[in-house]
């Protein structure tokens, strides 16, 4: 790959992996509800669920979805349902007791899964295929460096996210506080729901 795609590759990357959206919303809150340790399985499962969608699309299947739009309605109306009851679920949480007790989780299968109804996720493997990999001569090696250069990145996003979320996690035990940060939260996921309507 030509040094210029691949420092392109490394801006859209930053710029998508490292904006807010669901992945790096659940990984703060969950970290500020239940600690970094807690949150980490669904850290780990962000670059899982995201490097199988990559691969799959590459496959030909993001090309099916895109073609066929009561699937892709179908992945839109599953991904907001589940975005707006994650949302609800972290608006009723105040306390950290109550984080425990609610079960207030997102565990590595839920989040490899996640990926897959990410409007977020699907734009940018789709963009990745078509930019850097799909009807190109080379296509498999482009897969071979686009691949661990993803993983890095969704892994280093999330992880940076959820390691905020543990630094105010003390912060947010006093007062109303964790309430107004998880609201807070549960208004991003509620909003990318929103996003994720009319896209």
């Amino acid at each position: 790959m030509p040094p210029a795609e691949f420092t392109a590759l490394l801006l859209l990357a930053t710029a998508m992996s490292f904006t807010p959206g669901p992945n790096t919303t659940l990984s703060t809150a969950l970290a500020a509800n239940r600690g970094l340790a807690h949150a980490m399985r669904f850290v780990c499962a962000v670059p899982v669920g995201w490097s199988a969608l990559l691969l799959l699309c590459a496959g030909g299947v993001g090309a099916m979805v895109v073609a066929a739009p009561l699937l892709r309605w179908a992945i839109k109306a599953v991904g907001i349902a589940y975005l707006l009851w994650l949302a609800y679920k972290l608006s009723q949480t105040a306390r950290l007791a109550e984080a425990d007790a609610a079960r207030l989780d997102v565990g590595f299968w839920q989040g490899t899964l996640l990926q897959f109804v990410n409007i977020k996720a699907w734009l940018l493997a789709l963009t990745i295929v078509a930019g850097w990999i799909a009807g190109r001569d080379d296509a498999l090696q482009r897969l071979a460096v686009v691949l661990p250069v993803m993983l890095v990145f969704a892994f280093s996003s999330n992880l940076a996210y959820a390691a905020t979320g543990a630094i105010l996690r003390r912060w947010l035990a006093q007062g109303q506080r964790l309430l107004w940060f998880n609201r807070g939260m549960a208004l991003v996921l509620a909003l990318t729901a929103a996003w994720m309507a009319v896209a």
